[in-house]
């Protein structure tokens, strides 16, 4: 044999020995590259209009009703050992978001009606304990809720730790806006935490299940498995223990494959039924 046709040979085999393996690899990237193609084309959560969708959505669990800017003044102790819920996605004084809230609105309009609570909501975070809030609290709320500043107070809150975090984990993950409201509305529920049944748990549980888009798995059975975690994390606490916000909301828009989220849309929370059609 010559040199020259053992080398080529050789390098002939080397190649057909390393395909299979840069096959897999291109493929698993043009997966990944496919679910970040689809997901930067579609419409995103973060589109003002469908960024007001997720709002009603979150506001008919929540609230019962579409209204959600009627939110900013709501208040209210719901039971769930997490002290008062209010405003429009439910800060709690409980869980130091309430108290993010009201600093902020404090830094924005400093002497504002709230900003004297400062240091009860300090005392109270990590309890359900009401101790220098109560009755003056509730009205002084409702008062702050009348103010454009307290309003732009809420709005940038939300979206610092709930809807931003949860719209850029979902694109990230190669989700269109469907699975970037399942990933909003259950950082808002969940908080954005890593243990078991926070956001980052939940997420995690899913991805043991199914691969997501970006890691060239599909959207509707890597959506299935989170919805999946999301209801065993509702399940362990009473207060959340109605789950039809899963069963009656979200997983009907899955089972139609609405990925995009576009109206018309129907469904039902705790037996209510909602819509909304453009």
């Amino acid at each position: 044999m010559k040199p020259q046709n053992r080398t080529v040979r050789i390098a002939l085999a080397a190649i057909l020995v390393a395909a299979p393996a840069s096959i897999a690899a291109a493929s698993v990237s043009h997966a990944a590259a496919t679910a970040t193609v689809v997901s930067a084309a579609a419409v995103g959560l973060d589109d003002a209009h469908k960024k007001d969708i997720a709002m009603q959505l979150v506001s008919s669990a929540e609230n019962s009703s579409l209204d959600w800017k009627a939110q900013y003044k709501y208040i209210e102790d719901i039971g769930d050992g997490r002290g008062y819920t209010a405003g429009i996605i439910g800060f709690c004084s409980g869980t130091g978001d309430m108290l993010d809230l009201v600093q902020h609105y404090t830094d924005l309009k400093p002497g504002n009606v709230l900003a004297k609570y400062l240091p009860a909501l300090k005392k109270v975070n990590g309890t359900e304990s009401h101790t220098g809030l109560g009755t003056a609290f509730e009205k002084d709320w409702a008062t702050a809720a009348k103010d454009t500043v307290f309003q732009t107070a809420q709005n940038d809150e939300r979206d610092r730790v709930y809807f931003t975090p949860a719209v850029s984990q979902a694109k990230a993950d190669g989700l269109r806006a469907l699975g970037q409201f399942a990933y909003y509305d259950a950082i808002v529920m969940h908080g954005p935490g890593t243990d078991a049944v926070s956001f980052g748990g939940i997420r995690k549980a899913a991805m043991k299940k199914a691969k997501t888009p970006a890691q060239g798995g599909d959207e509707a059975t890597y959506l299935n498995a989170f919805l999946d975690a999301r209801k065993a994390a509702m399940k362990t606490e009473e207060a959340h223990s109605d789950t039809s916000r899963v069963d009656t909301e979200q997983r009907v828009f899955l089972n139609a494959k609405n990925f995009d989220l576009n109206p018309p849309l129907k469904w039902k929370v705790y037996g209510d039924s909602y819509a909304i059609n453009s």
